[in-house]
Formats: structure tokens, C-alpha cells, sequence
């Protein structure tokens, strides 16, 4: 079975070659070096690495660097502003770029609550023309996810982290699937699949966190495991757990059958991606 994390991030310690808007959750720097150690670890064969928006905005040349140093082992995914009037330009030379596989929007970080916005309709109009998926972290805003995945069918769409908001320290959340029926409404739209990354976060229970399966089963259910995808968000998640924990709950779950693992921990990914790790 090819294993593929969802999402991972890289990045170095704040300098001034390469200085941080601000710091995000986690270690002072997980070099794509050591980002590859944690993987080859526990027997992750590739990730997606998203540029951490935290620490370099819309700017992705680290990601860009650890995909040339390691290039079987990444697709590259980085944060577009909606908010730029050049933003399909900006999309299109990112489609030219070795290793990309998508682009992100921040919809709660600043972005408009309009779904009919010009800014954002423009990235999954660009995207779609470059056939690069739109990463959606919508946390807050799932209606808003649900109107635009109706207005722009021909984009796929990817929610990020379960569409919810998850934590970045103890304790998780006290009703961490309060949205959970707004979630399972996007899957109404074709277009949309859903990362599970970062679900661990979200246990009130330790390893191996019993508690996510009747939540998780609902979103297989309504989705269908080839629009799912699992991962682990780090390193946004150190706080809260190993990134062997957040393998092995899912690799070693009695829940699942070893088909519904090789589609939910790769296979699923590699369809909607269009890409597949090479490790040598």
C-alpha cells in the first residue's frame, strides 16, 4: 500500500533571508530534511507539503526548495490571495511549477464572505483551466464552501481538515463535530472531496481515539471513501500528539478493511491529485 499524508508543512527557523509574518503553532523549524526523517519513520511514502500561510503568506519558495532537494516525495500546494487582481497569473505560473499539484485559499483569514465575489470565483475559474484542485480551509464557512463548490462545478474542490476548526494545544474542542452536519451537506456537490487531516486533534480520548470512528464513519458514508483523504496536518498538530499516533491510528484501525485504507491512506489522493510519490 502507497501511504500519502494529506498535508504536512515545512519550514526553517525565522531568519532574515526568510522571515516569518508571524509564528505558527510547532517547532521552531521542521526542515524538509527532517520532515522526510519523520516519514521514512513510521513508512510514508509521500505528502502533500502546503506552504505554511502563518509563517510566508501567499510566498512559497521554501516548499519550492524542499520539492528540488526531495522530488519524489512532494506535491506542492501554496496559498493564493483572492484578493489580488493578478491572482490567475499568480495561478498560472504556480501550474508551471515542478511539483505543484494545487492552490489554497484561506477563505477565514480575511477573505470575502461573498460567494459571488470576483476575487474568488477568479482563482477556482484559473485553477480549473490549469486543473489544479482549490484547497478550501472554511472552518466558520461552510455555507459560503457549499455556494461557491455550486457556482464553480468544473473546480474540484478539496475542504480542508474536515471543514472544522481543530486545536492547536490541549484540550480538544468540547463538541468537536458540532458542524459536522454542514460538512456532510457538501457532499451533495460532485466536485467537493475532504481531507481528514488533522482528525486525531479532535479526540477527547488518547491514542488510539476511539471516539473519532462514528463521526469519521458519517463522512465516509456520505462522501464515499475515493473522495477522502488522510492526513495529518503536521506540524500544526505536535502539541496534541506523535506523528507515528497520527499514522497509526488510521493504518492500524481494526475499523477499516485493507482496501478502504489503501483508498482512504493514498489511493483516493493520488485520483484527485493526479499524482503519486516517488521514492527513488
Amino acid at each position: 500500500m502507497v501511504t500519502i499524508d494529506a498535508q504536512v508543512h515545512a519550514y526553517e527557523r525565522n531568519h532574515p533571508g526568510r522571515p516569518w509574518l508571524a509564528t505558527l503553532h510547532g517547532p521552531a523549524e521542521v526542515t524538509g530534511k527532517e520532515m522526510v526523517a519523520a516519514m521514512d519513520a513510521v513508512g510514508v511514502d509521500g505528502a502533500l507539503l502546503v506552504s505554511p500561510f502563518t509563517m510566508y503568506g501567499y510566498e512559497a519558495s521554501y516548499a519550492v526548495e524542499v520539492h528540488a532537494a526531495y522530488p519524489g516525495r512532494f506535491g506542492l500546494i501554496k496559498p493564493v490571495n483572492p484578493a489580488d487582481p493578478k491572482v490567475a497569473e499568480t495561478i498560472a505560473e504556480w501550474a508551471a511549477t515542478d511539483g505543484t499539484v494545487a492552490v489554497r485559499i484561506m477563505l477565514n483569514r480575511g477573505a470575502s464572505e461573498d460567494p459571488a465575489d470576483p476575487g474568488l470565483n477568479r482563482i477556482f475559474a484559473a485553477a480549473a483551466r490549469h486543473s489544479l484542485p482549490v484547497n478550501l480551509l472554511c472552518w466558520g464557512r461552510l455555507a459560503q464552501a457549499a455556494q461557491l463548490a455550486a457556482r464553480n462545478p468544473s473546480t474540484k474542490i478539496v475542504i480542508d481538515h474536515l471543514g472544522l476548526q481543530q486545536p492547536f494545544e490541549p484540550p480538544p474542542p468540547a463538541e468537536p463535530f458540532a458542524e459536522l452536519p454542514k460538512v456532510l451537506a457538501l457532499a451533495r456537490y460532485d466536485n467537493v472531496a475532504i481531507k481528514i487531516t488533522g482528525a486525531c486533534t479532535l479526540s477527547r480520548q488518547p491514542y488510539p481515539y476511539a471516539d473519532l470512528w462514528d463521526p469519521l464513519f458519517r463522512i465516509f458514508d456520505a462522501f464515499g471513501l475515493e473522495r477522502c483523504m488522510w492526513g495529518t496536518d503536521w506540524t500544526r498538530a505536535v502539541a496534541l500528539l506523535t506523528y507515528k499516533e497520527g499514522v497509526d491510528a488510521f493504518r492500524l484501525a481494526n475499523r477499516l478493511s485493507e482496501s478502504e485504507r489503501a483508498v482512504l491512506m493514498g489511493g483516493a489522493l493520488s485520483r484527485i491529485y493526479d499524482w503519486s510519490p516517488n521514492k527513488a
